[in-house]
């Protein structure tokens, strides 16, 4: 190695997220090492990570193997492996069971995790989504129930086999609860000898007053009707207050329910306890306005781990554009701290939520237009394809979705890694 090359700064990124691997793009020709740190060897769209979990998409659809993404970048580094704290006198990244990896400059991007507001006993009985061993096990957990129930021959044993229910009205649980509503109402009706999955049951239950929550409320009027048009059972303001193996509790009301998913709420990564930095309700880290944490301009938090405020005074949403706008503005950042001229502030700047709900309805709100119904879908699902990366996933996703919506039929119906004792199998008589 040349004393060039031994010189040159150290970036690391922990998290191979969005906001990781934007950043890492924005960093290219820059004359500095980069080490990406990710628990997982693969980047995950998560925005489709839903119809992994209901048979539409097959992992390989949505991810990418790190290494594939930055094989032509020889400065770049992957390194398969946990993070368990930063040093930051010694400025090392600690890893589970490898040695440290020492920093110039360190980007976290470590993302969020499932919060279950304290009773994460539940988490065992009711599923969230965030990996692809999430989705897979949720779409492992649904079909069983199916095929648990057609075997079933206590009337309420199988009607509870055949009652899904989804904790949380954002757009994973609104996606998620019409997707299964489909599955079951088209996909699925041919299929089975002894049960009529017409009659699946679907509830879908939000503490708040409404769905959808960051869209106006005409939208989320939609959203509403287009579910319960779907056959799912809707039911605002009114919390969960247990979830066992028998289903859940909302209200005083027992939903008995062999398939419970949680959708309803997140709560960062560790990283602000990592560093000892003043965080939010959430465990979010309070950055300064240029992304950095205050006292280490060395480090830079982006994506779903920090909290900062948008121009309009509200916190910046936990969505991929955010995390991604935050990815290229900490590269810029990064130049011009190792050039030593002046950062800017980070300004998101929304480009507009999208949600769909089922195959032939969506809602749309780009705050200058504002769009419900099928044409709001089509858009959904140009802008989903036109963002997945590489021309093979393109194609493969658009395929699917056209099968899907043509012939009914979800290619991805398959039960892997059957578990005894987990959701699906009848709850106690």
């Amino acid at each position: 190695m040349s004393s060039a090359e031994a010189s040159r700064p150290r970036i690391v990124v922990i998290g191979g997220g969005f906001g990781g691997i934007e950043l890492v793009r924005g960093l290219r020709g820059a004359a500095v090492d980069i080490t990406v740190i990710d628990s997982r060897n693969h980047h995950l769209f998560q925005p489709l990570l839903y119809q992994i979990a209901t048979a539409s998409l097959t992992p390989s659809d949505i991810a990418w193997p790190i290494r594939f993404l930055f094989r032509d970048r020889p400065e770049v580094s992957v390194l398969m492996a946990t993070a368990t704290g930063i040093d930051t006198q010694r400025r090392l990244v600690m890893l589970k069971d490898l040695d440290p990896v020492p920093y110039d400059m360190l980007v976290i991007a470590t993302g969020a995790r499932h919060s279950y507001f304290g009773h994460d006993d539940w988490e065992r009985f009711a599923p969230a989504l965030k990996t692809l061993e999430d989705a897979t096990t949720i779409r492992r957990r649904i079909l069983t129930a199916f095929e648990r129930a057609e075997a079933e021959h206590d009337p309420v044993r199988q009607q509870a086999l055949l009652t899904f229910a989804i904790v949380g009205g954002g757009p994973t649980g609104v996606e998620i609860a019409g997707a299964i509503a489909e599955l079951a109402r088209d996909t699925l009706k041919r299929d089975f000898r002894h049960i009529d999955t017409l009659e699946t049951r679907i509830v879908l239950v939000e503490a708040g007053p409404r769905l959808l929550p960051a869209f106006v409320e005409a939208q989320s009027e939609f959203a509403k009707a287009a579910l319960e048009r779907l056959g799912v059972e809707v039911a605002l303001g009114v919390a969960v207050t247990l979830c066992d193996a028998d289903g859940i509790v909302m209200g005083e009301e027992r939903i008995h329910a062999a398939t419970v998913i949680w959708a309803a709420g997140v709560q960062a990564s560790p990283a602000a306890e990592w560093l000892g930095a003043a965080h939010d309700r959430a465990g979010r880290i309070e950055v300064l306005p240029d992304l950095s944490v205050p006292g280490h301009p060395e480090i830079f938090a982006i994506g779903d781990t920090v909290a900062i405020a948008a121009p309009n005074g509200k916190p910046v949403p936990g969505i991929a554009p955010a995390a991604k706008q935050a990815g290229r503005h900490a590269a810029k950042a990064i130049r011009a701290r190792l050039a030593g001229e002046p950062v800017s502030p980070f300004r998101y700047r929304h480009d507009g939520s999208l949600a769909t709900i089922g195959k032939r309805r969506a809602v749309i709100d780009f705050g200058w237009i504002r769009l419900s119904g099928a044409l709001a879908w089509w858009i959904w699902g140009i802008a989903h394809v036109f963002f997945l990366i590489g021309v093979r996933h393109r194609i493969a996703v658009a395929l699917s979705w056209l099968w899907v919506y043509l012939r009914n039929q979800r290619g991805s119906r398959l039960i892997t890694q059957t578990e005894p004792g987990e959701a699906g199998e009848p709850p106690p008589g």
